[in-house]
């Protein structure tokens, strides 16, 4: 039984570091951090209105396309780096199917260029 435990030990040692940096990290802002908010701080972030107005008040359509230009990358790369490690396990059928899969996304990123989700005018 205590040699089952030893085995254990360095994933124990990990825990209790990542433990630790966890709530250095947590705690160190509220030591060191200035608390000196100002208005430009307190202002509407990324969302373009107010925080605290209307919840049913409309809000500009390009949030909702860059939101999808974020899924078609974010889809991309999240499928992208297991299929090219396991290439050659896969073989042609795989290789076919995530350049279908590639289509679709260059097909999405089409529709987001087309209408307009890249430009902030």
């Amino acid at each position: 039984m205590a040699n089952l435990l030893y085995d254990y030990l360095p994933i124990v040692i990990f825990m209790a570091i990542a433990a630790a940096i966890a709530m250095a990290l947590m705690i160190a802002p509220i030591i060191i951090a200035v608390r000196n908010p100002d208005p430009e701080k307190l202002s509407a972030y990324e969302c373009g209105f107010n925080a605290f107005d209307d919840a049913r008040m409309k809000f500009d359509v390009r949030f909702y396309l860059v939101s999808i230009l974020f899924i078609i990358f974010d889809l991309e790369v999240a499928f992208l780096f297991p299929w090219a490690v396991s290439l050659k396990e896969v073989g042609v059928a795989g290789f076919w199917s995530m350049m279908v899969f590639l289509a679709v996304l260059t097909v999405g990123f089409i529709y987001e260029w087309r209408k307009g989700a890249l430009e902030w005018d």
